[in-house]
């Protein structure tokens, strides 16, 4: 079993689709390994993978190696920064073109979950995100079936269920809350997604999708409520540029003004340019406005899966 060397296993659901799972996993695993974490993200949502595009590594290729495949890589861990490694698996870095289509049954859905489980050589792992596609399907029962059949409660630290404050979200997300009491998976906390919009020019969020609904589906479940995510162009910009995120004087972050994280390397005599282009990707989001939000989040989330 691939999965033998893997601390703890996380599980990103939720039963609406457009609610940000991977934004969500993407920012959970970055704030992972830069809390000195190694870390895996499998993507089990087979008909529409977007991990590979969210860590902007889509024409990476898969390694077949002897018995199985070695996860793409998106930065190796960098001890003198307190940064773990990141790497990462998905359907999407198998298909020829990225605009094809997988049409697979439910079988066949079924078997290559399967195969990721059990085929993927993650090695010494501290946290292995799942990211999963919405609804209750088949892909999510095979994961369930095979993570408690093949790990250890210890191995199986919970999920993290993802919402949008609005009643229409948070109705089928109640049905995620109520499949992973049946399957006796255990919820580590719900992250209202989209709480807000940052605006880029002058840093003030509208809640254009009112607001306190995760909050209250989770008080409702008894289960923890992990906090509210606004929607950040900035971090828009970084996945799909690669640019890294600047706000003006003034903004603020959970009631705080926001300054953005600092590396401690040495770039003196090196332009601006070239500065950013030698930044990993983890390193751009240190200056993210949402980083300082998925360092709580994760915190707890860590304390949960303890």
């Amino acid at each position: 079993m691939s999965l033998t060397k893997v601390k703890h296993i996380v599980l990103v659901l939720s039963g609406k689709g457009g609610v940000g799972k991977s934004s969500v996993t993407t920012q959970l695993a970055l704030s992972l390994a830069l809390a000195g974490h190694s870390v895996g993200v499998l993507d089990v949502d087979l008909t529409g993978p977007s991990i590979p595009r969210m860590f902007s590594i889509e024409d990476e290729k898969v390694t077949q190696a002897p018995g199985g495949w070695l996860p793409v890589t998106v930065h190796e861990a960098d001890p003198a920064r307190n940064i773990g490694s990141l790497k990462v698996i998905s359907l999407g870095f198998l298909l020829p073109k990225r605009g094809d289509a997988v049409v697979w049954r439910g079988p066949k859905k079924t078997a290559m979950v399967r195969q990721f489980l059990t085929d993927v050589f993650w090695g010494e792992t501290d946290y292995l995100l799942i990211d999963t596609p919405p609804g209750t399907s088949d892909e999510h029962i095979s994961l369930a079936e095979t993570l408690l059949q093949s790990t250890t409660p210890d191995q199986m630290a919970g999920a993290v269920v993802v919402t949008t404050p609005q009643a229409v979200a948070t109705a089928d997300v109640r049905k995620e809350l109520n499949f992973c009491t049946k399957t006796g998976i255990r919820v580590l906390g719900v992250v209202e997604n989209m709480s807000g919009f940052v605006c880029p020019n002058c840093s003030e969020c509208t809640d254009i999708f009112m607001s306190g609904g995760g909050k209250s589906m989770a008080a409702d479940f008894n289960v923890p409520f992990l906090g509210s995510v606004p929607i950040d162009p900035q971090f828009v910009v970084l996945v799909e540029s690669g640019r890294v995120p600047e706000y003006p004087a003034g903004t603020q972050v959970e009631g705080v003004e926001f300054a953005p994280g600092k590396d401690d390397e040495d770039t003196t005599g090196e332009t601006a340019d070239v500065v950013v282009k030698r930044k990993t990707f983890v390193q751009k989001y240190r200056a993210c406005s949402l980083e300082p939000i998925f360092r709580r989040i994760t915190s707890d989330v860590v304390a949960a899966a303890a």
